[in-house]
């Protein structure tokens, strides 16, 4: 039986090139980059070319890139770094329903610290009006953080106007690039981002390894302490083989985009065509047009989404009913709520996720596999 992997949102494979650049700093260079001796400068070197490759994908400076251990550190790290550096001017943050948990928690917990929270409403595609970013602006307000494509159903965010209207305003902007960083262009000027995470995993680099852009001059602070490193925005040794193998796929990242994203997009628009002409009472969530050129969410009535998931596992077929992060739990997708999807229907969803390794043959495969198994899932529900 072969396999298909169509849950790319959750983690990538190693990029072969990837895994080459990271076993060179797993044995032959293995020193601590603070270390002054020659081991160590060599492995500094790894990290500031790897650092610079980063900046280059998505148009910073060298120096307001900060290394971490992945997109949920740097959302924490973004967003409570802002808002603590100002506390004194203003205690207001505001943020999306459609978040992913990383920022949406992280929002919460500083709700109960003391800070006054905003969530913005989405429309039925999911996303969100800048007009209302604008509307729940006030004189107290420090931080505004939206995600630029959602991580379940694919919508990109009218991010640079939303940046416009908070840099126009004098508010901090943090924008979540984990899911778009490597599918559509991420340019932190075009979208005016003063804060920006990106995770590896997400793009053929490794697991635990990611960054923060923070941009020069704006008021942020770090609420970890140690040693000195990453210009003690972020203290402790540096995983320098996870940050050699970050910068090389920011760079093949960057350098394949266009031509993957267009391939991507083709066998996409396949996948949702075949379905919906083989199946009824199926619904695309998400934008039509607006979303990532790799992601479907597809809405199947009368069905369990758990179900689904095993059904299509026992064929082979790996998926997703949602954020990886929230994959097991009994409960509807909080994004698909948002959209206003009611409760019963929310629990069908499916998320498929495309990526390097799939091919026509793959989708041709799924469009056949799936019909079967909606079939005998209906046939034993009982709406």
């Amino acid at each position: 039986m072969s396999k298909i992997y169509f849950d790319h949102s959750a983690t990538t494979p190693v990029h072969p090139d990837v895994a080459e650049e990271m076993f060179r700093y797993v044995t032959g260079i293995f020193g601590n980059p603070s270390s002054i001796h020659s081991f160590g400068r060599e492995a500094k070197k790894a990290v500031e070319t790897a650092r610079n490759k980063v900046a280059e994908s998505i148009g910073a400076r060298t120096e307001e890139i900060v290394f971490t251990s992945g997109g949920t550190e740097s959302d924490h790290m973004a967003i409570k770094g802002a808002v603590y550096a100002n506390r004194k001017k203003g205690n207001h943050i505001i943020t999306s329903a459609v978040e992913h948990h990383a920022v949406l928690d992280t929002c919460k917990a500083l709700e109960k610290e003391g800070f006054e929270l905003t969530v913005l409403p989405v429309d039925g595609y999911g996303m969100v009006s800048p007009q209302d970013a604008a509307k729940a602006i006030k004189d107290n307000t420090t931080l505004i953080t939206v995600m630029h494509a959602n991580n379940e159903v694919g919508t990109i965010q009218p991010i640079s106007e939303i940046g416009e209207i908070a840099r126009e305003r004098g508010v901090l902007f943090h924008t979540d690039a984990v899911q778009s960083m490597g599918k559509i262009p991420v340019n932190v000027s075009e979208l005016k981002a003063d804060l920006l995470s990106v995770s590896g995993h997400k793009i053929y680099a490794p697991k635990g390894v990611g960054a923060l852009y923070i941009r020069r001059g704006i008021s942020w602070r770090p609420y970890n302490f140690g040693g000195g490193q990453e210009r003690k925005h972020r203290p402790g040794t540096e995983n320098v083989p996870g940050i050699a193998a970050l910068g090389k796929a920011a760079e093949l990242a960057a350098k394949d985009m266009e031509e993957e994203s267009a391939r991507l997009t083709i066998l996409r628009d396949k996948l949702i065509k075949g379905i919906f002409k083989k199946i009824d009472h199926v619904q695309l969530a998400g934008h039509p047009s607006m979303r990532l050129p790799n992601n479907v969410n597809f809405i199947f009535e009368f069905i369990d989404g758990g179900s689904m998931l095993l059904n299509l596992d026992m064929k082979g077929v790996a998926a997703s009913s949602g954020s990886a992060c929230t994959s097991g739990s009994v409960n509807a997708s909080h994004v698909l709520l948002a959209m206003g999807i009611p409760h019963q229907i929310a629990h069908g969803s499916l998320r498929l996720t495309l990526g390097r390794s799939n091919t026509e043959k793959d989708v041709d495969e799924f469009i056949n596999i799936m019909p079967q198994i909606i079939e005998r899932l209906r046939s034993k529900a009982p709406l």
